[in-house]
């Protein structure tokens, strides 16, 4: 890295708007969408035409003088639908995307308003944007960052949010050598997640985080109100549940990072378990948000994380690194929380022996090096 220059993170500050402004950013939204459509069904003439794809600057001399037809959003607002779409619509592989909608239907689009660098700004404790002043609850300081782009979005129970990107840097990087103890200098120990149904993570350490049942305790009171055609109601108890599920998490890896020197999680697929009966206790728990948190966590606080393979890390044995015959094996062994090496004699809790073994793996990825540190 040359001399001088700062290495710097990006990460999001997602702040709330007051519901007074509800009104105007929808009708901001109303006019992003019907851009998005335009770009969507210019897309589709090119295509059968030309049988090329645009992209975010082939969409500029379509697009170019449009903001007088909009009352609300500007040109920099408009360019910036048009290179979103054209990079939605490049890693979807598809000739066009959904059409995006604000009625009350079953797939209303939320609302999205983006913005490009510079285009918003803070002062006198007010988002300054389009010409427009924007009261937030100031949960962050934003007046203590430098704003990049972002955009405001709506949730589902109709509540607008300013999400920005900011650069930020990092705590210097805590990592100095391996040590046989496991200790990365005199930050901490590295530390192993493994994650389950039974207990959603398990820390080498034994730290566990109880298995979530957000939507499970909530899912008879959703019943209650779609039955009872509740429209909000029903929004609001959803909403209940995701806040309960970020927030358990959110502790969790808070707690995690500040005591790890570096953190190793294991690579379960969500998406292939949730196929089976097993679905609803799959995504209840999170573990993609779980990992997502770790991830941005551990970098800003500038410890090593990394997910590795968690292959037979239930099956073998942490003690003498082999897969005895004693060992649960398959889904068939699910229930078996607790085991005995037929080989060493050692005793083993079943998510704690896995951590270990994802732990032991995640040293052989340091040694070697990892990519994103």
């Amino acid at each position: 890295m040359p001399q001088g220059r700062i290495l710097r993170i990006v990460k999001t500050l997602k702040v709330r708007v007051k519901d007074k402004h509800a009104r105007l950013l929808s009708q901001m939204a109303h006019e992003v969408n019907r851009v998005w459509n335009y770009c969507n069904e210019l897309q589709i003439q090119v295509y059968k035409r030309e049988r090329r794809f645009l992209s975010g600057f082939d969409f500029s001399p379509y697009t170019r003088g449009a903001s007088r037809e909009f009352e609300h959003i500007g040109s920099a607002t408009i360019q910036e639908v048009s290179e979103v779409y054209a990079a939605k619509r490049r890693a979807a592989r598809k000739v066009k995307l959904q059409w995006r909608s604000a009625k009350r239907k079953r797939r209303r689009s939320l609302g999205w308003v983006p913005f490009k660098v510079r285009s918003l700004k803070w002062k006198e404790g007010e988002l300054q944007f389009a010409g427009y002043r924007f009261r937030v609850w100031d949960s962050y300081g934003p007046g203590n960052y430098q704003f990049r782009a972002g955009a405001f979005v709506e949730d589902a129970r109709g509540r607008w949010y300013c999400a920005v990107q900011v650069a930020v840097e990092p705590k210097p990087v805590r990592i100095q050598r391996i040590r046989k103890t496991g200790l990365f200098g005199s930050c901490g120990p590295a530390i192993g997640v493994d994650l389950g149904l039974k207990q959603t993570a398990v820390c080498s350490d034994g730290v566990k985080l109880a298995a979530g049942r957000h939507y499970r305790r909530t899912q008879g009171a959703i019943g209650k109100a779609q039955r009872a055609n509740k429209r909000k109601r029903v929004q609001a108890l959803h909403a209940k549940v995701k806040n309960q599920r970020r927030d358990s998490l959110h502790k969790f890896s808070r707690s995690l990072v500040s005591r790890a020197g570096a953190v190793f999680i294991g690579d379960v697929k969500p998406r292939s378990i949730g196929k089976t009966k097993l679905a609803k206790s799959v995504y209840d728990s999170g573990w993609s948000l779980l990992r997502g948190m770790l991830s941005y966590k551990c970098e800003h606080a500038g410890i090593p994380f990394a997910v590795v393979s968690e292959v037979f890390s239930s099956q073998a044995c942490s003690s003498c690194w082999v897969i005895p015959d004693s060992s649960p094996k398959g889904r068939a062994d699910l229930g078996i929380r607790e085991w005995a090496c037929s080989e060493c004699g050692a005793t083993h809790d079943r998510d704690i022996n896995g951590a270990l073994n994802i732990l032991a793996a995640g040293h052989g990825r340091l040694a070697e090096g990892i990519p994103a540190v």
